[in-house]
């Protein structure tokens, strides 16, 4: 049997960013165990979600939050960066476009925070094998593009399919186990803690 450590209380922020429609809020609705929507509905400013998962004998918390993937909330998403621990960069496999903007994407997330934080990249909606438009080359290069401007020597790649659940499970081992190793906590344990500190006076 696998012990079990709840990891103190740990809550690890991961921002969900890409192109409007490309399926973030369908993805984020699998981990939740809700029920694929067909139809589409635009992600007004933000929303959040919270999630446990094991990893490694491990409970671990995330905390999701689905930014609005259209232009005209680009103005808001800046306050909503502050605090993450990881980036999941999302593109569309139908749309090469949403692949190419992943760098406008990244751009956007590293001049919003004064620190490094990991990132990885799903193509999701490999489900529809008939529609996709994107090579294996052409993934491989945006996402050595993307490696170029951090401490990631390999951005990590997840095929994803939000209706399926297809890789979402190990996608988001692969970020848990990442984050455990480097123990990032700029923000939520030091908040955490003076939360206790403070209800305990």
């Amino acid at each position: 049997m696998t012990e079990i450590d709840n990891n103190n209380g740990s809550l690890y922020k991961l921002s969900f960013c890409g192109d409007g429609g490309v399926g973030k809020t369908s993805i984020i609705n699998r981990y939740l165990g809700q029920e694929f929507q067909t139809n589409y509905k635009v992600t007004i400013g933000c929303q959040i979600a919270t999630y446990e998962q094991l990893i490694d004998g491990q409970i671990i918390k995330f905390q999701f939050w689905d930014l609005a993937g259209q232009q005209r909330f680009e103005f808001v998403r800046s306050a909503f960066y502050r605090g993450s621990h990881a980036a999941i960069l999302v593109f569309d496999q139908t749309r090469p476009l949403s692949l190419h903007n992943l760098q406008k994407w990244e751009t956007e997330i590293l001049s919003n925070l004064k620190y490094e934080i990991p990132f990885i990249i799903l193509g999701n909606k490999s489900d529809l094998t008939g529609k996709i438009q994107v090579s294996d080359q052409e993934i491989l290069e945006i996402i050595s593009k993307l490696s170029q401007r951090t401490q990631i020597s390999k951005i990590p790649y997840f095929s994803t399919s939000a209706q399926s659940g297809f890789n979402l499970k190990e996608a988001l081992t692969s970020i848990g186990q990442t984050l455990m190793k480097s123990s990032p906590q700029p923000i939520y344990q030091t908040i955490f803690r003076k939360q206790t500190v403070g209800n305990a006076s």
